[in-house]
This record gives C-alpha cells, structure tokens and sequence, in this order.
C-alpha cells in the first residue's frame, strides 16, 4: 500500500513539475517552485497547486 501511494505521489509531483516548467513565470520562480516541489514533495505539490499556479 505505501509502495501505491508513493507512486501516485511521484507521478503528481512529476505533473506539477512539468506544468511549472511550462508556465509563463518567471525562471527563478519555476526554479523554485521545482526545488520546493522535490524538496518536500507533498506540501511543495499541495502548494504549488494552491498558490503558485496562475488561474487563468
């Protein structure tokens, strides 16, 4: 069960990693908001789709 919800943890972080790359923010914010993503996966993830993801 741990190894599944690693999994799925890995794979959302990997989504919020490539849409921050993709998005119109600045380099040094999407390099931090992927270093804040990898750092502390979880909250950096929660995070980033709360906060740093500009609403279109």
């Amino acid at each position: 069960m741990q190894g599944l919800i690693g999994l799925v943890i890995l794979v959302l972080d990997i989504i919020a990693i490539v849409d921050a790359v993709k998005s119109s923010m600045d380099t040094g914010k999407k390099v931090l908001w992927i270093a804040v993503i990898l750092l502390v996966p979880i909250i950096g993830l929660i995070l980033y789709f709360l906060v740093g993801k500009k609403k279109k």
